[in-house]
């Protein structure tokens, strides 16, 4: 009997012991739908610091369990999964997708996010999956014809070139009508550096995840003096949930599909003896097509490989790599680029802390080619390309012995393959973003942001001495060597509180912080030109060019009930280009929304959503060409000159320093919108979109404005003068045209109309503009009260019973008559009536097909190189003979100061053009199921349907004095997935 009391009171002592004995569990977390581990997975005791993460494999180990824990499982994108501890030695974790996190669609905004459902601005995103396809080499490629309001014109065909983005037609009238670009967090300049074809070529869009497109102030305001033009959010691809690899290649062969109409070498021959018959002797015996000559078939070959996992088990991470290269149609014109992109973004302590890592380095590499295209049309086709007793290369040029013919047109070949302008550039960008959700109040984050980016470009362009393009001095060739190097570097901190709380049936979200930017830049230029004797003349020039911009700023967003959204931003800039009183630009945004269906529709089976917006706002503008352009303008600086602009003081020079233009009282350029807009859904969003209204009006526009003689130290300077409105409709629509088990057809349309209108300007009087043949010839466009910027401004031309023009035969508008200048007229302006897009991606199982359409109607492009040629008398270039276009049959003209400013130049450029045509075929299990290979065709710049004459109706500024010509491509792709 004392034994087993003892036992008793044994277990008795024992039993607290046991009740509060801990245990270890292990497990593995698995993938519910495709039962693959998850790496990385929050493994944690629900209310203690007790935690672990899953390791490559998907396994766990947590210790310090007791019997009725809550052990959490949590991971981004899926549900969380609870299991309550009863002592279980191993557990088998699956996970699920959380499907209304997977279906939400995410708009980035400046300082964080928002669900579309509840903007409130005019925002609109693109993924991944909506980007244009085909060989693209940049980013601003990507959403070309894809958003409503948004216009993306590259002006030509070179490899990597730069575009035009213009969102509701841009601001200004002289300023920069660029948006601002930023990359994950990072407003980047939008200034190209020397050595580099295109700033955002240095972006793979390979890396890119989606863009976002901030349309009117509500939404832009908190980015305060640099958004009056709109912004482009970049969103770069992150860390994945998996272990994958991918693998992307394209090729694609192009060639040129339209040249200029000009006379062939039969009808030149013809044209000669009928018109100058003087001048028979100076015909050649070839048969040369110029145009023809000086473009190739060209090659294109893209590569990327990506990989995404957990870095050490508990690390998103995703490296890519990237290879591109791609031919010019001109022969000697190639662009090469090498990338590399890291990203990692861990998060620590239950969520608590996230760590965003963006590293980016790019390295391009060109051959430039020089513009050809006036000449090759000039050339006479009856000359060869290669003369072999010439002297300059064994190139036919115009001479006589080695002497070079006086200010006769150069071979076109011969200038692209004896100009050697190589440049490169280098550039170094990305970030580091720590969020902190506070553990005492997680109702609070803060969060920090710093960005770096650097750039150094380099070039040398170089002309043999035995070249005819080369300098000349008394008609004696020599040769030509310029060295170049730019360096720009910009530097980003900001810091800010976001707040995000519940108080029953009102949400709160607010944003408070601080940014700091510096933009630092020098230039360092050496021009060397070699004579006959091989003496060395010219100089060196460096310039340093620190800008700072300092920003605070707020957000806060109010929702009642989920269904009336209140959004305010409010940011204060001060920037070093302006003095002092006129540094700081306070720009307040204000925006409502009201989701419509929740009140009245709320039952209904045909309205899924309607909300309606109403936003206004005001930003700013600093820039004229770019972020640099103003630098320290209210300053009075001096330049000084070159080694060949001294003055002497016996035998020693001293340097020349003379003052620039200035103007202490420039201050921004700001910009007032207001957007009404509407958001719809029907058939359960089957077709969905949006409409928007908008007005903007610009003030204190940034121009360059007469001084009066002795009042500056320049005939123009830089001055706040002039305002001019914008105002417009878009409309969007995304459609489900067919949804099957086996087939699906969507589509998207988009629709802009925008009219912009001068309302008032420097002493109300006209500014003239538009220069015709690249700076000569006089100007045929002008800015006036009342009308849209840049419209044309020539005389009304007169037509004869049978519809031939007359020539030099104008409307005498005035009643005076005298046909003069005071008879021109205002006709037409370069802005399109209306701009079009329409996207349309198809797949029946595994095959896929997609095409992009874009379409500008109304739209006018003065045809300047038709304006100064197409007329007999442009025959003849000075002592030799030139090509003209083969129009001028139709009009017989002879005189060019007769004709060039006529109205029938102003050609109508609306157009239709496919951008793209793709086909595809998936093998979803490929290599025993292990991985996808995707196989792909298509056609890029597949067809252009319009009636100007010119090589494309697409040009910038409405003035065409001959462009680079895009190239029709065939595509061949590859996309493997592990």
């Amino acid at each position: 009997m004392k034994t087993i009391y003892q036992k008793l009171l044994f277990l008795l002592l024992l039993l607290p012991a046991s009740m509060l004995a801990q245990s270890t569990i292990d497990g593995i977390v698995m993938d519910g739908k495709s039962k693959q581990p998850i790496p990385g997975v929050n493994v944690s005791v629900q209310g203690s610091s007790k935690g672990a993460i899953t390791d490559f494999d998907g396994k766990f180990k947590l210790g310090g369990v007791k019997n009725g824990d809550k052990v959490v499982f949590s991971y981004v994108g899926y549900k969380n999964e609870i299991i309550v501890f009863s002592g279980q030695k191993s557990l088998s974790v699956t996970l699920n997708e959380e499907s209304n996190e997977l279906k939400e669609v995410v708009i980035q905004v400046g300082y964080g996010s928002v669900k579309k459902k509840d903007a409130t601005g005019a925002v609109t995103v693109l993924s991944s999956k909506d980007f244009n396809k085909g060989p693209l080499v940049s980013a601003d490629n990507l959403l070309n014809g894809k958003i409503a309001g948004v216009t993306v014109n590259a002006g030509g065909g070179g490899p990597g070139v730069q575009s035009e983005i213009r969102i509701r037609g841009g601001s200004s009238l002289n300023a920069s009508n660029d948006p601002l670009i930023v990359l994950d967090g990072f407003p980047i300049s939008n200034e190209t550096n020397a050595g580099s074809r295109n700033f955002l070529a240095t972006i793979n869009p390979n890396d890119i995840e989606s863009i976002s497109v901030l349309k009117d102030a509500s939404s832009t305001a908190i980015f305060g003096s640099r958004a009056a033009n709109g912004v482009i959010i970049i969103t770069t691809k992150k860390g994945g949930k998996n272990m994958s690899v991918e693998y992307n290649t394209q090729y694609a062969s192009g060639s040129m599909f339209k040249r200029l109409n000009v006379l062939g070498a039969d009808e030149f021959r013809q044209v000669i003896k009928d018109v100058k018959p003087a001048s028979v002797g100076l015909l050649g015996n070839s048969n040369t097509d110029w145009q023809r000559e000086i473009y190739r078939r060209t090659d294109y070959l893209d590569n990327n490989l990506a990989v995404r996992g957990n870095l050490f088990g508990r690390i998103p991470s995703r490296l890519s790599l990237g290879n591109t290269y791609q031919e010019g149609l001109r022969l000697t014109d190639n662009y090469t680029r090498n990338t590399i992109s890291t990203n990692l973004n861990p998060s620590f302590f239950a969520d608590h802390l996230k760590l965003k890592v963006s590293a980016n380095y790019s390295s391009e590499n060109s051959r430039f080619a020089p513009s050809v295209e006036g000449s090759a049309a000039r050339f006479d086709p009856t000359q060869p390309v290669y003369d072999a007793a010439s002297p300059f290369g064994g190139f036919f040029e115009y001479r006589t012995g080695s002497t070079l013919t006086p200010n006769a047109i150069n071979n076109p070949v011969a200038q692209l393959m004896q100009t050697y302008n190589i440049g490169g550039n280098k550039r170094f960008f990305g970030n580091f973003e720590a969020d902190y959700k506070f553990h005492f109040f997680p109702a609070l984050r803060a969060i920090v942001n710093v960005g770096f980016d650097e750039q150094n470009g380099h070039g040398s362009n170089y002309t043999p001495t035995n070249a005819a393009s080369a300098p000349r001095n008394n008609n004696i060739p020599y040769g030509y060597s310029e060295t170049y190097n730019q360096m720009k570097r910009t530097k980003l901190m900001d810091s800010y509180f976001a707040f995000n709380k519940v108080f029953g049936d009102v949400n709160v979200e607010a944003t408070a912080g601080y940014s700091y930017q510096i933009y630092e830049g020098n230039n360092f230029y050496t021009n060397n030109i070699w004579q006959p004797s091989y003496n060395t003349i010219g100089g060196t020039s460096r310039v340093k060019t620190p800008n700072v911009l300092e920003g605070y700023f707020g957000r806060a967003i109010i929702s009642y009930k989920n269904k009336y959204t209140f959004t305010a931003n409010f940011r204060r800039d001060g920037t070093s280009k302006f003095s002092k009183s006129n540094r700081w630009l306070n720009t307040p945004g204000l925006a409502l929304a009201w989701k419509v269906r929740e009140d009245f529709f709320k039952d209904s089976k045909f309205i899924s959503d309607l909300k309606l917006r109403v936003g206004w706002g005001v930003s700013g503008q600093q820039s004229t060409t770019g972020i640099d352009a103003l630098d320290n303008y209210y300053i009075q600086q001096y330049s000084i000159g070159f080694n060949t602009n001294q003055y002497y003081f016996g035998n020693t020079p001293y340097p020349i320093a003379i003052s620039q233009a200035y103007n202490d009282q420039i201050t921004w350029e700001k910009t007032s919108t207001y957007n009404l807009g509407v958001d719809y859904g029907f058939f359960n969003n089957r077709i969905s979109g949006s409409l928007d209204v908008f007005y903007k009006e610009s003030k204190e526009l940034i121009s360059q404005i007469a001084s009066p003689d002795g009042s500056n130290f320049s005939n123009y300077f830089y001055a706040n003068n002039g305002s001019f409105t914008t105002k417009g409709i878009e409309l969007g629509i995304s459609a489900q045209a067919f949804k099957s088990k086996d087939f699906n057809w969507n589509l998207n349309f988009t629709a802009t109309k925008y009219e912009r209108r001068i309302k008032t300007l420097a002493n109300d009087a006209p500014l003239y503009t538009g220069f015709i043949g690249s700076g000569t010839g006089g100007t045929s466009q002008i800015r006036s009260i009342g009308y849209t910027p840049d419209s044309f401004y020539v005389y009304k031309q007169l037509y004869d019973n049978a519809g031939k023009p007359i020539e030099g035969a104008y409307a005498d508008l005035n009643g005076d008559g005298i046909i003069n200048g005071s008879d021109r007229y205002i006709y037409k302006n370069p802005d399109p009536d209306f701009i079009f897009g329409l996207a349309s991606s198809m797949n029946y199982k595994n095959l896929d097909f997609s095409f992009n359409i874009r379409a500008n109607v109304g739209n006018r492009v003065y045809n300047a190189y038709r304006a100064s040629k197409a007329n007999y008398s442009s025959l003849m270039n000075n002592t030799v003979l030139a090509n003209i276009p083969s129009t001028v049959q139709d009009t017989g003209f002879n005189s060019i100061s007769e004709t060039i400013l006529s109205d029938i130049y102003v050609e109508n450029a609306s157009f239709i053009r496919v951008d793209n045509i793709t086909l595809g075929y998936t093998i979803p299990k490929w290599l025993e199921g292990k991985s996808s290979l995707r196989l792909f065709t298509g056609v890029q710049n597949a067809f252009l349907i319009t009636k100007y004459s010119g090589l494309d109706p697409e040009v910038k500024g409405g003035i065409d004095n001959t462009i680079y010509p895009r190239q029709r491509s065939f595509v061949f792709g590859a996309n493997v997935k592990f």
